[in-house]
């Protein structure tokens, strides 16, 4: 490869983020509750983001495990199937589903009754869990939950909860469908799924609340927010995380946009589409 054709290349991919931040939506001003407007945080600028400690791939590590952890009907099982094939078109990396563990495992004194229904400590999942099985060549093991979360008494509920440095985490399905998953909620649960599985494991990756435009990395305080911000990385978090994880955009983005058309997000697949566009 000549050094002109080498330059030529990394030109156009340096200019294809700032190109591609056209199609960003520019964030409006957050609402009372709304979770900008009760957390105040720094931008995370490229620099900064090349400099924070995060996990980076390597070729004796560079799978994500997913593990189920309760008693899952088939209906459950096919969003964490639908899931995990996400997940390895947006981080182009290899994706494991490990077989179900029961939520018998966690002790009395980490799980409670709230509202007429089971919640189980976050933490503990972590900690005793999962921080001693994840396997070998596992960058990141994420375990989804049946059941709800808390993360410490005086909270009533969690979506998840990670390790960003120690590569793990783990998420609860139970509020994404209201505890009743069914044919009729279930695209709305795996898109939420989707999103939050993606923030949390992008965060082990480097990846700070996002403030540029509105994308998977916005901080969210409820499902309505979670549900107004989009699938879609912001041009800027897209040049962060390529830069960690060396993907081929084309690809990862045909694939995404191919999942969506698959799943019938077709507004997701819409904004993929306006990506891949700019990049032919």
């Amino acid at each position: 490869m000549s050094l002109i054709f080498f330059l030529h290349c990394k030109e156009k991919n340096t200019d294809y983020y700032h190109i591609i931040s056209v199609n960003d939506t520019k964030l409006s001003e957050p609402k009372a509750g709304e979770w900008r407007e009760t957390r105040k945080e720094k931008f995370q600028t490229y620099e900064s983001f090349q400099k924070t400690k995060k996990i980076i791939p390597s070729n004796n590590q560079n799978t994500i495990y997913l593990l189920p952890i309760g008693d899952f009907d088939s209906l459950e099982s096919k969003e964490i199937k639908q899931n995990s094939i996400y997940l390895e078109k947006y981080f182009q990396l290899k994706i494991k589903i490990l077989k179900p563990i029961s939520d018998n495992l966690i002790p009395k004194k980490a799980r409670r009754i709230i509202d007429n229904h089971e919640q189980l400590l976050a933490g503990y999942i972590l900690d005793h869990l999962l921080l001693t099985n994840k396997p070998k060549d596992a960058v990141v093991l994420m375990a989804i939950t049946q059941k709800d979360l808390y993360p410490k008494p005086e909270w009533n509920y969690v979506f998840g909860l990670a390790s960003y440095q120690k590569g793990i985490g783990v998420t609860s399905m139970y509020r994404f469908h209201d505890g009743n998953l069914n044919d009729s909620n279930f695209n709305k649960s795996l898109l939420r799924l989707n999103k939050i599985s993606s923030h949390e494991i992008g965060h082990m990756f480097g990846l700070n609340h996002c403030l540029n435009a509105v994308c998977v990395m916005n901080g969210t305080n409820s499902l309505p927010e979670t549900d107004k911000h989009y699938a879609r990385l912001c041009s800027l978090c897209q040049k962060k995380l390529n830069s960690s994880l060396k993907y081929d955009n084309q690809k990862r983005l045909s694939e995404l946009n191919q999942y969506f058309k698959n799943n019938n997000f077709l507004f997701e697949a819409k904004l993929t589409q306006k990506d891949l566009e700019i990049l032919k």
